[in-house]
């Protein structure tokens, strides 16, 4: 099978469901690849996206805009000149496959899932929350995106088992257009020229990283101003893999430790931050559970300033830099795909897949959506120490956090489209979150509250007068602060107005 001329790939259409070609998803009836796990499909965007950049990508703004009509036959000459350096099997370079022909005994084909279980966990029977021996033959389309998948989002896997050049289940932002599979690949490639094929890591010699073998680094090294990223951001090989099988699938694949060992490659699709000023940026990676506006900063959004460093300390992903620049309208709306596997030392918790609003958004209007977001952080905060008179620290209590979130997130996204287009409800956002917080506390005070101790009763009771005041905007730590990061009015007391009347 080839990954350029033979169609391979699951996608929704118009009207129903077909198996295309990279070269078809500039056909206007594809919307969205259609593979049966969700970080196929966030992979699959990926891949497509790369592919894209390595034979024809836009150099420059005016370049992406006068090419931004599909064009299915423009395209497929452009990757079929790649096809040889696309066979997933056979006695030349195979896709994301060691150079080398490797010897040993094939693993099973799990071993290519990120969610299978490891040898270790097998033995030691800790495959809780991973699986064991689910695929005993992979179909060729399956192994190649399973490859993709894997080699794109490797977790560690042991001594000499390397992670993707963004370790272990990167989080990963794709803006969707909400048009056609085409519109969202085509917003996602980076600026660049056309790449050649001794540039994909397959088509040379594998370049190891046993001991005494230094990193890999983008361009080698050899350019200082060139681009942190080549073709081969999207087309990594951490791990030294040989599939084996036939034309009628896959059986196993044959693994050796040791494969590329990347360092200072930045990805075009994922966020970025520094520890502090100077040091080499790390890619972010997602936790488990919910992606929603608590996670924006750093993200979707500008995050926290350096003072040394004028780029600051976050770095959103590059292609969300580059369509903030691009020239359109303020308020112009696109959706933000956030995904990502979230890890634990090597173990897979959660596959996080989100959709996010996004706006371009004047810099005031940034400001504002970022103040927001630090609001709701401190009733969050206010709310859980309240909560200490009710619950004890731990899950309970943070889970009254998450519901929070969750409950004023409509409102949150509501008001971002207000701000985008030069609003400022912070006095409807205040109110709302101070409703949200004193209802979820009565909520879990109230029941029984008359059975309880007079001492315990009287903790509650003042747990809830010091969140209602704060949240009204007193005391200097807490409420006042929570209005002046809402730009709003700070209420004066009864002693500050008798001061102000003498």
């Amino acid at each position: 099978m080839n990954l350029i001329t033979d169609p391979w790939i699951p996608v929704k259409c118009k009207e129903g469901r077909r198996v295309i070609a990279p070269w078809q998803i500039a056909e206007s009836d594809v919307l969205f690849p259609d593979w049966p796990r969700p970080d196929f499909n966030v992979a699959c965007l990926e891949l497509l996206i790369g592919l894209v950049y390595m034979a024809t990508p836009p150099s420059d703004k005016k370049d992406w805009k006068a090419r931004t009509k599909p064009d299915p036959e423009g395209l497929r000459t452009a990757l079929e000149a790649y096809a040889p350096a696309f066979f997933l099997m056979g006695d030349g370079p195979r896709f994301l496959q060691d150079y080398d022909k490797l010897d040993g005994a094939p693993k099973p084909v799990d071993t290519l899932f990120i969610d299978s279980a490891s040898d270790q966990a097998k033995k030691e029977n800790r495959d809780l929350m991973v699986h064991r021996q689910r695929y005993k033959c992979l179909t060729l389309p399956e192994a190649a995106m399973a490859l993709y998948t894997l080699q794109d989002f490797a977790p560690a896997g042991g001594s000499g088992y390397l992670t993707s050049m963004r370790g272990g289940g990167p989080l990963v932002t794709i803006l969707d257009p909400g048009k056609t599979l085409w519109d969202l690949v085509w917003l996602n490639v980076p600026f660049g020229q056309p790449s050649m094929m001794k540039d994909l890591p397959w088509m040379r010699p594998t370049r190891t990283s046993e001991k005494g073998k230094g990193p890999v680094r983008p361009n080698d090294g050899k350019d200082e101003n060139a681009p942190p990223f080549t073709a081969e951001a999207f087309f990594g090989m951490p791990r030294r893999l040989r599939l084996v099988g036939d034309e009628q699938g896959i059986t196993g694949v044959i693994q050796k430790r040791h494969g590329t060992n990347y360092e200072g490659w930045q990805h075009p699709l994922s966020p970025y931050y520094r520890m502090k000023s100077g040091e080499m940026p790390l890619p972010r990676h997602p936790r488990a559970g919910r992606f929603g506006y608590r996670n924006w900063l750093g993200v979707l959004i500008v995050g926290k300033p350096s003072r040394e460093d004028e780029e600051g300390l976050e770095h959103r992903a590059l292609i969300l830099q580059e369509w903030d620049g691009m020239d359109r309208p303020t308020g112009k709306q696109v959706s933000v795909i956030v995904a990502g596997w979230a890890m634990s030392k090597g173990s897979p918790l959660d596959f996080v897949f989100s959709r996010q609003p996004m706006q371009i958004c004047s810099a005031e209007a940034v400001r504002r959506v970022k103040c927001f977001i630090e609001a709701a952080e401190m009733v969050a905060s206010m709310l859980h120490q309240a909560l200490a008179s009710l619950l004890d620290k731990g899950e309970a209590r943070d889970a009254q956090r998450e519901e929070f979130y969750l409950k004023t997130e409509p409102a949150f996204y509501e008001h971002f489209r207000d701000i985008a287009e030069g609003g400022n409800p912070a006095e409807a956002w205040l109110g709302e979150m101070r409703d949200q917080a004193l209802s979820q506390f009565d909520v879990l005070a109230k029941p029984g509250l008359s059975e309880r101790g007079m001492k315990e009763m009287k903790a509650i009771a003042e747990a809830r007068k010091f969140l209602s005041i704060a949240l009204h905007g007193h005391g200097k730590k807490t409420g006042a602060s929570l209005f002046q990061k809402l730009g709003l009015p700070v209420p004066t007391t009864k002693a500050q107005k008798k001061g102000q009347a003498a």
